[in-house]
């Protein structure tokens, strides 16, 4: 069964009996922080709960550097 975020958030306010706009907060800063992870390259994949898996191929990264070199 495949939830989306909206679903994940309420699942997890109702669960843990927190405001819907706090937890969209933490799940925000977790893709946040995936991101500079990410980034900063050099990683092993991130898994994150209810998400999933993610990771970057190695020449996707080098691809995305130097597009930002060129820029």
């Amino acid at each position: 069964m495949t939830k989306n975020k909206d679903e994940i958030i309420y699942m997890l306010a109702t669960k843990y009996n927190l405001p819907l706009k706090k937890v969209n907060e933490i799940i925000n800063y977790q893709f946040k922080y995936v991101a500079k992870v990410i980034a900063k390259g050099d990683f092993k994949p991130v898994r994150l709960p209810y998400f999933g898996k993610f990771s970057v191929k190695a020449k996707r990264l080098a691809y995305i550097r130097n597009k930002k070199k060129d820029a």
